[in-house]
């Protein structure tokens, strides 16, 4: 059957199934998902998976939702993180953030943008891979991950390393306007930490201010932000101090200890060691003594788990004339007749750990305007669940 023909049958059997998806939509907007809360919202997933007849809906260890089509020996991956950001101030939502208000073609609410949208057009792809019986040369997994948002990459970190899933190529469906993406900058935390010696604020001669110490890294920490390199691509690097803590006796004390957190965005050919000696090297311009450090996140997922791993998330770019962007681009232009936009992310993403760490290619392709990801205007259309769903049912037979 010529490819016009079988993607016309694909929009036409994911359209009649719009109303199951709005409802779906709504239904996990209305549960509460922040990381390490994701539960309930795994449930409703694999709920769905089940009744739309994926070949299989199982959840991991660490708690993410993992469903089926097909059982081919090319072994395919979508990712979808499917756990939220909080709302904040209740105040500032001009209408309840777990509601799933729909209205005008848009779908509201926490998660809409960022990004549960994907995992209701997922779903709906694999039915659609599965009723029109496209799922026979490869196995295609659709994987909701949780911790994301507290710790992009983990999930991922913990599926490659427990031998969950061994894909060929991934999708990260992360918002993207429809477009298609290609990489990200990485990022990485670091801490900063002077010691000095307490003593009485009446006198401070008779201390050593840890505080003082600290004054001169970060002047040095923001010359530093300056002279980072450039990516035509991927943009600056960047690095900024954004939190300082202090241990003193009171606040009529010297302090004894001044701790600061760093973010540091990596743009292409950066990675932690160069990191790391430019702030030592910060340090000794500023002729003090301190220790730098990567923090480890512990956080138990919502199952129990504790799956350690270092602050780190590296930076990942896939060539425009790699095999995967090509087939990305080819299924847009067959699906929707016009050229795509070839892009990259501004924020972080799952493609840490699966590009980034194990170097298994990644294509950037969701619905939604990423510009609404963590606002208290999230949204996302009708449209472009539909479109997307389209998007991830036909790739397949182009990869």
């Amino acid at each position: 059957m010529a490819n016009k023909e079988m993607i016309t049958k694909i929009k036409a059997e994911i359209a009649k199934h719009e109303d199951e998806m709005v409802k779906f939509m709504r239904d996990i907007i209305r549960i509460p998902s922040e990381s390490c809360q994701e539960e309930e919202v795994v449930k409703r997933i694999k709920e769905e998976m089940e009744k739309v007849g994926f070949a299989e809906a199982f959840i991991d260890e660490m708690g993410n939702i993992i469903g089926r089509v097909g059982q081919g020996d090319k072994v395919i991956a979508y990712d979808a993180h499917i756990d939220t950001v909080g709302i904040g101030d209740p105040e500032e939502w001009e209408w309840d953030p777990y509601e799933g208000k729909m209205e005008d073609g848009y779908i509201y609410g926490r998660g809409a943008t960022d990004q549960e949208a994907a995992m209701v057009s997922m779903v709906y792809a694999g039915k659609a891979i599965k009723d029109l019986g496209l799922h026979e040369d490869f196995s295609l997994y659709f994987v909701g991950t949780v911790q994301e948002e507290d710790c992009d990459g983990l999930c991922w970190q913990y599926i490659i390393n427990e031998d969950i899933i061994d894909p060929e190529v991934v999708v990260i469906t992360e918002p993207s306007n429809l477009n298609i993406y290609r990489g990200h900058r990485g990022r990485m935390e670091m801490k900063v930490i002077t010691e000095g010696v307490s003593c009485h604020g009446s006198a401070p001669e008779r201390g050593d201010n840890s505080l003082y110490k600290m004054a001169k890294i970060i002047s040095g920490i923001e010359r530093l932000n300056e002279k980072l390199k450039n990516d035509d691509f991927l943009g600056k690097g960047t690095i900024v101090a954004t939190h300082i803590t202090n241990e003193t006796p009171s606040l009529n004390a010297v302090p004894n200890k001044t701790v600061i957190h760093l973010d540091r965005r990596l743009t292409a050919g950066e990675d932690k060691e160069l990191a790391v000696k430019q702030v030592e090297e910060v340090i000794a311009e500023a002729g003090v003594e301190a220790e730098v450090e990567i923090p480890l996140y512990d956080t138990p997922s919502y199952t129990g788990l504790v799956y350690e791993t270092e602050k780190y998330y590296p930076t990942w770019v896939l060539e425009e004339d790699h095999p995967a962007i090509k087939s990305a681009v080819t299924t847009f232009e067959e699906v929707f007749e016009e050229e795509p936009l070839v892009d990259k992310w501004t924020f972080s993403t799952n493609g840490v750990s699966i590009m980034g760490r194990e170097e298994i290619p990644c294509i950037g392709f969701g619905p939604a305007n990423e510009i609404y990801a963590h606002t208290v205007n999230e949204k996302v259309s009708v449209d472009h669940l539909l479109k997307a769903a389209y998007f991830y049912a036909w790739l397949p037979a182009n990869l």
